[in-house]
C-alpha cells in the first residue's frame, strides 16, 4: 500500500489480484472459458512481469535457505535491514562474487 501511495511500482504474484491502484499482478485466465490460452499481450505481460520479480524472488530463496534465522526473524523492519545486508555480504563472500 505504502508503494502505491508514493507511485512506486509494485510487482505481487498472482495472490494479490486486485489489491488495488499500482499494484501489478499476472493477468489470470478467463473463468468463464478456463481451457482458453492468454492473448499474445497478456502472455508477455506476465513474461516480463516474471522476469521482473525474478530477481528478488532468487535473492530471498537464497537468504532464507542458507540463513535459517531469517526465516523465524522477529524484529523491528528497521533493524533487519541491516540484518539482511550482512547476511547478503556473507553469502556473496561464500559464493566468490566478492572481488
Amino acid at each position: 500500500w505504502a508503494a502505491s501511495q508514493l507511485d512506486l511500482p509494485t510487482l505481487a504474484d498472482a495472490g494479490y489480484q486486485g489489491a488495488g491502484a499500482g499494484i501489478h499482478t499476472p493477468v489470470k485466465r478467463s473463468k468463464k472459458h478456463p481451457g482458453s490460452p492468454l492473448t499474445t499481450d497478456n502472455h508477455t505481460y506476465n513474461q516480463l512481469l516474471r522476469s521482473l520479480r525474478a530477481p528478488g524472488e532468487r535473492a530471498f530463496a537464497l537468504l532464507t535457505g542458507r540463513w535459517q534465522a531469517l526465516r523465524h526473524f522477529t524484529t523491528s523492519p528497521r533493524k533487519i535491514g541491516r540484518i539482511v545486508q550482512a547476511a547478503l555480504v556473507l553469502t556473496h563472500h561464500e559464493h566468490g562474487r566478492l572481488t
